[in-house]
């Protein structure tokens, strides 16, 4: 597929604008139809709910508040001369169209909203639809008619679902802020324009096209309006990294002599598959949420997932046809003329990558222990995590909710945000319950409404705001004492009741939630690296990457540091179904990171069975590419903060926290030093468990090579390497690579695949890294080709034992080779490169 997305690279093209445009004018004349469902079954507050909804049928449109108050001289707001300039307001917004009622204070019915002082009270808008309906520039229309009664010592301020929508920053302000971030660190990258903007190009199209697809799946199953939000933060931070990856591999494979095309094939064969097997993965674990039988929930894995499929779709399908496009041109112009003049660059290690692992090498204990003291220290706020909702007390100061709110909480007291509704069905009596409910500690007010259709709803004013911790007692002590005292069925409902017995049961479902994701990566990692102790430091390793992200998240939204300063607003509990998602994510995230770092250190291992070698190889060329795509994701993430929305902004921060914690500190030292200390225990895993597995590859194997043996017999799973009893010395007659191909072949003993390793070194005894190893059998046939890297050591398989040539050339030294004879064991071999030729150093 990726041969032929190269070849019709102008099909491909407009097949994707096409789908993107399409579905673009779809969405748009459709337009939103997003709905928040938070009822549970089977608790209290939905059966409160049910009850209200037969007994008074919600009117048709969202209701908003006006709020006014008067202060200093202006006097009471029943004044002539406040109720001069109110008054005509409130009747100019009723002649709106749009606006379906306006119930005010000055009705002596109405008398209840005007607070006790007579200082503060409040008017409801209804509109004709809901708020999502509202047209915007009704919703300004509405503000600023208001607002325009104000004079000295006269304040008015609204609140609602609808008056927010007009304090949203542009919609995309986030998004094309963390694409610039990322196109940054990008072309820093990768030094060439044309290459920075290819993951960004995939990732729009993959995004687009995901966020256009929701809105029109919002009109046929229930889809919550942070959704989309969630949809286009992780579909740009995976979209982005996915093409990374496969760029990263086509540029290395262009410096190292291949064709554009070939190249190109290769990545999509390569890292190609390593995205499919990601994305699988992070859909997987998206789709553990639904294990939480939360209906919210199920919209937000639709949204996500499908965001998710079409980033790696355009990853697949239409990077391929990009590369086309631009050919060599994904290479900086400094990188083309250096190809050009010294022919091709075999990729190695970075310096400080490869210093760094050798330091993670020198002191794992160390190492391990500060990444640990780090995470831990970060991990401590989370055993004050309290789930919530958020709500307009949350806004910043600055906006007219936020300060609507605190008007009304000054007037009419901190509960009046969150009144609770005690229904009692069957008509019973219910003047001893509202006595009782009214002498129950922690209740400002009590009321009942006439009883409708058999039902009585009793309005209960805490003392306490919606999201203290003293209004969720409050429900409880009705629920469990006042009620049941009183001996009548009732049921205790409204919004703060919904919020509460909603993080009640996720906190419940948690557990369940968290075991079954990390049991589903313990078996994916346990498949395919064959190993028991690897996946189970991976599950750990995502336990304390929860616990210090979380540590973060409740720092800075539940106990307030910085979230003025970030522009975030007030803070408050951390939103109940938050958790859930961020877990799902960060678990996909870091089985990306964890497989991509140890599927190089697994490769090693099966080639030399030296776990200090394979750890400090894997991490060494591994690190800059999960650390740059870890950096594009923080970018993304952080960005979020912009989107004007609480659960996008917390999302936002603790994706980015974790992110950070587990590229920089887990994956770059704590999971190498763990796997130094741990030695071979590492790949470790009992036989009788060996034979049952299915094997798995998260990338396709190289095709076995024939011998005289025969073919090739590979072992990757060997968990016990044949043991050196020393370097093999060779003394067999030096040709030159120039006569390689005429000698003729020697009868290869029996036994299985095996390898030839050891150090190249110049006369000086400098490594020497960037050398070309290549082992080719006695006919003349090509069996293996490595670089050597930094540390200039180099590893060659061997199909079988018998007779070979070991051929190393390096830029600035004579070609030479030599005959080699290879046991049933791996066989050291150094050598030493001088001008004049090639020497043995064993």
């Amino acid at each position: 597929m990726a041969r032929w997305c190269y070849r019709h690279r102008l099909v491909v093209l407009v097949l994707w604008v096409g789908a993107l445009f399409g579905l673009g004018a779809a969405g748009t004349s459709a337009g939103t139809d997003y709905s928040n469902v938070f009822s549970l079954p089977d608790t209290d507050s939905k059966q409160a709910y049910d009850l209200m909804t037969k007994a008074f049928p919600r009117s048709s449109g969202d209701t908003d508040t006006v709020v006014w108050r008067s202060s200093g001289d202006a006097g009471s707001v029943t004044d002539t001369a406040v109720r001069s300039r109110i008054e005509p307001a409130l009747k100019e917004i009723a002649g709106m169209r749009g606006v379906g009622e306006v119930v005010g204070p000055y009705d002596a019915k109405n008398a209840a909203q005007i607070s006790r002082d007579g200082r503060t009270a409040f008017a409801q808008i209804t509109f004709t639809d809901q708020a999502n309906g509202v047209p915007k520039d009704l919703v300004q229309k509405v503000v600023d008619t208001a607002q325009d009664a104000e004079r000295d010592g006269l304040r008015v301020e609204l609140g609602g679902q609808a008056i927010t929508r007009i304090q949203e920053p542009p919609t995309g302000v986030s998004e094309v802020v963390g694409i610039a971030a990322a196109a940054v660190v990008l072309f820093l990258a990768f030094g060439s324009l044309f290459a920075m903007l290819l993951p960004i190009v995939v990732a729009i199209m993959g995004v687009g096209s995901g966020m256009m697809a929701t809105m029109l799946l919002s009109h046929v199953t229930n889809v919550p309006e942070v959704a989309p939000l969630l949809g286009s933060l992780i579909g740009l931070g995976v979209g982005i990294d996915y093409a990374l990856f496969i760029v990263t591999r086509h540029r290395r494979g262009i410096q190292r002599g291949l064709e554009p095309e070939e190249s190109a094939v290769r990545a999509l064969n390569t890292s190609g598959r390593a995205v499919l097997f990601a994305g699988g993965t992070v859909c997987i674990a998206l789709a553990g949420m639904l294990v939480m039988n939360l209906r919210f929930l199920d919209g937000v894995v639709i949204a996500t997932s499908l965001t998710v499929v079409l980033s790696v779709l355009a990853a697949i399908t239409l990077l391929p046809a990009l590369l086309g496009l631009l050919g060599r041109r994904v290479l900086s112009r400094k990188q083309l003329r250096k190809l050009a003049a010294a022919g091709p660059d075999p990729a190695e290690a970075s310096g400080p990558a490869a210093r760094w692992s050798a330091y993670v090498q020198k002191r794992p204990r160390s190492i391990a222990a500060m990444a640990l003291v780090v995470m831990a220290v970060l991990a401590l706020p989370v055993l004050s995590l309290r789930l919530g909702a958020t709500d307009q007390g949350n806004n910043q100061e600055s906006t007219t909710t936020r300060q609507a709110y605190d008007l009304l909480a000054e007037g009419f007291g901190p509960g009046f945000n969150g009144p609770l509704q005690v229904v009692v069905p069957g008509g019973a009596d219910t003047t001893e319950l509202v006595r009782t409910i009214r002498a129950t500690d922690g209740v400002a007010q009590a009321a009942a409404a006439p009883p409708a259709g058999g039902i009585t709803v009793i309005q209960v004013v805490p003392k306490t705001s919606p999201q203290s911790v003293g209004t969720d007692r409050l429900i409880d002590r009705l629920r469990d004492d006042v009620i049941p005292e009183a001996g009548v069925e009732a049921h205790v409902g409204g919004v703060t009741a919904v919020f509460k017995d909603f993080a009640s049961v996720t906190g419940d479902r948690l557990p369940y939630f968290v075991g079954a994701i990390i049991g589903l990566g313990f078996l994916l990692l346990l498949i395919a690296f064959r190993s028991l102790v690897v996946p189970l430091t991976a599950a750990l390793m995502n336990l304390i990457a929860a616990a210090a992200s979380f540590g973060v998240l409740v720092a800075v939204f539940q106990w307030g540091w910085g979230t003025e300063f970030l522009g975030i607003g007030k803070e408050g509990p951390i939103t109940a179904f938050l958790p859930v998602i961020m877990l799902s994510l960060l678990f996909g995230l870091s089985m990306d990171y964890q497989v991509f770092l140890v599927s190089r250190m697994h490769e090693e291992w099966v080639h030399t069975g030296d776990n200090a070698r394979a750890v400090r190889v894997g991490l060494a060329e591994t690190s800059r590419v999960i650390n740059c795509a870890a950096l594009i994701m923080i970018c993304v993430f952080s960005a979020f903060v912009l989107s004007g929305d609480m659960e996008g902004a917390m999302a936002g921060i603790g994706l980015a926290a974790a992110v950070a914690l587990d590229a920089f500190i887990l994956r770059t030292a704590l999971v190498p030093a763990a796997m130094h200390l741990l030695g071979r225990s590492n790949w470790w895993l009992p036989g009788w468990l060996e034979g049952r597995l299915p094997h798995l590859t998260v990338e396709p194997a190289e095709p076995p090579a024939e011998s005289p043996a025969g073919p090739r017999k590979s072992t990757p799973h060997k968990n016990t390497p044949h043991k050196n009893t020393g370097p093999r010395k060779n003394t067999e007659h030096i040709q030159t690579a120039e006569h390689i191909k005429t000698a003729e072949p020697e009868k290869s003993g029996t036994g299985g695949a095996t390898v030839v390793h050891g150090f190249l070194r110049t006369a000086d005894g400098d490594p020497l890294a960037g050398a070309s190893v290549t082992l080719v059998s006695r006919g003349g046939r090509q069996l293996d080709r490595v670089t050597s890297i930094a540390d200039g050591s180099y590893i060659v398989s061997v199909p079988a034992p018998g007779a070979y040539i070991l051929a190393v050339t390096a830029r600035g030294l004579a070609s030479r080779a030599h005959h080699v004879t290879v046991g049933s064991g791996p066989l050291v071999y150094d050598v030493e490169l001088t001008d004049e030729g090639a020497g043995l150093v064993n």
